[in-house]
């Protein structure tokens, strides 16, 4: 059986950063823990269709898996599938989304479930506001979208880790929709249920979605608690006042200085160092980062070659290659204690977080003294200015400063330095 994982999504709401499958967590990038998920769970032959926005980077990360572009994005998932189908269209399929993060026995249980074919579905004991499955005993015969509070046909919700065992039959589904519509791929199911006997697989296990930034945050701590062991790689040094407590992982070459505190769960990257009087909790560093002096982290993603002073970055996703000036804060919790909201493409989106500080783009440089609402988004190639309290998302490639109270934006002139242009300030540490 062939695995599609699809990952052809161009990640727009995941702004302010990018792709969101190549973004790194735990040491590896999504798209490598998903694939360890598929074989973990009994996965064969699994086969990248993506976009050429994401297949040249992923070529770089897995290149001995194959990889299909799909023709047309605007498509979507029935795009996606067909030309799976067109290149490896012999053998029965598993699809899989690139934006679900769920256990390897999830995976297996669908694999192993008789019929026709097999929808995974989680099983929810309050309104989830996605596709629910209507079943006849266990088979699927409709997947009814988002129906409202307290018009579920089931209590299961829709996984995207589908099981067809004809794709001859899946292909001519396809083929067979109306294309003026955006849901070719949910039209072809609902002739497939019709037709043939595909079985409801429940599973209640880990699942995380990944559609919004804050997202990367909830995928952290189920990885997170996949470290059950204190590792440390020979060549970390660890000096002997620094303290590590619990479930950690300290990648290669990385150094944990004076009185630097490392509580589990925690991943520090290759290279990367925890400098004196530091704590880093609940996180993931990625590669060459420098948590600075008297730095806070908690409960944070940070890329890599991110540098910070004396700051507290709590509840945070931060890009690649960003510069934190001494005593900047980021604000993780509103005043009465509720859910933190972001703006989205204009709308205002409730996270289902109530501690959620800001997600920062690559190649920012923030000053000295600046702070973060709650629920902030800087965009990449932006400066934010000394002493400056950000109160709403700023655009990419901006500069930004305070003037009378007020924030004041201009087109930012200046270009960030490189990881290779501070070799000069690592150097010193």
């Amino acid at each position: 059986m062939n695995t599609f994982l699809l990952l052809a999504g161009r990640s727009t709401r995941f702004w302010p950063l990018q792709e969101k499958t190549l973004f790194p967590v735990c040491g590896k990038t999504l798209l490598e823990h998903q694939i360890d998920r598929l074989q973990k769970g009994g996965c064969e032959n699994i086969i990248l269709i993506g976009g050429a926005h994401n297949l040249e980077e992923a070529t770089k990360i897995v290149p001995d898996l194959p990889m299909v572009e799909q023709e047309n994005l605007e498509l979507g998932m029935r795009g996606a599938v067909l030309s799976g189908l067109k290149a490896y269209g012999d053998d029965a399929v598993m699809i899989v989304s690139g934006n679900d993060v769920i256990d390897p026995a999830g995976y297996k249980a669908v694999l192993d479930a008789d019929g026709d074919g097999a929808i995974l579905a989680y099983n929810v004991d309050s309104y989830f506001p996605g596709g629910y499955l209507s079943t006849d005993g266990k088979r699927v015969t409709g997947i009814i979208e988002k129906p409202g509070d307290g018009n579920e046909p089931s209590s299961l919700v829709n996984i995207v880790a589908h099981v067809h065992r004809n794709p001859s039959a899946l292909l001519a589904a396809l083929q067979d929709v109306d294309e003026s519509t955006d849901d070719g791929y949910e039209q072809a199911l609902a002739k497939l249920f019709a037709e043939k006997t595909y079985t409801a697989v429940a599973y209640d296990g880990v699942w995380q979605p990944v559609k919004y930034p804050w997202h990367m945050l909830n995928v952290c701590e189920v990885l997170l608690g996949d470290i059950t062991t204190q590792s440390i790689h020979p060549s970390a040094e660890i000096h002997p006042s620094a303290e590590i407590v619990g479930n950690v992982i300290i990648d290669e070459g990385a150094r944990i200085l004076h009185n630097a505190v490392v509580r589990g769960p925690a991943y520090i990257g290759k290279r990367s160092i925890v400098a004196n009087n530091a704590l880093v909790r609940n996180t993931s560093i990625g590669d060459d980062c420098v948590v600075g002096y008297n730095t806070e982290v908690k409960g944070s993603v940070l890329h890599s070659h991110v540098w910070t002073h004396m700051n507290y970055i709590g509840d945070s996703v931060v890009g690649r290659n960003v510069s934190f000036g001494g005593g900047t804060i980021t604000g993780n919790l509103r005043l009465d204690e509720t859910e933190v909201k972001s703006v989205v493409k204009s709308e205002k989106i409730g996270t289902g977080r109530t501690k959620f500080g800001c997600v920062i783009g690559n190649d920012v440089r923030i000053g000295i003294h600046v702070s973060t609402n709650p629920g902030i988004m800087i965009g990449s190639g932006s400066f934010i200015s000394s002493a400056t309290m950000v109160s709403q998302n700023i655009d990419a490639n901006t500069f930004v400063c305070m003037k009378n109270g007020e924030l004041h934006i201009r087109d930012n002139t200046v270009g960030a330095t490189t990881p290779d242009d501070r070799g000069v300030f690592r150097a010193q540490l």
